[in-house]
């Protein structure tokens, strides 16, 4: 997987719904559970929500967490 990508992905700020304006890296697991039972939406935003989903599924979030941007 490209660093780059994860980079982008984590650091994404959520557009809509309920999580809107909160980074992917923060938006909580069950929400992510819960688009992966849904269908994550189209386009690069759905990758990256894609990849969260398995970053947190698999407990890596201490591992990427370095690459998270400070505001």
């Amino acid at each position: 997987m490209n660093p780059e990508k994860i980079k982008d992905a984590i650091n994404q700020v959520m557009p809509f719904g309920k999580y809107k304006g909160r980074r992917l890296f923060h938006l909580p697991e069950p929400y992510l559970v819960w688009f992966h039972k849904q269908g994550f939406p189209q386009g690069k935003l759905g990758e990256q929500l894609a990849l969260m989903y398995e970053i947190k599924l698999n407990g890596l979030e201490a591992l990427v967490e370095p690459l998270l941007v400070e505001d």
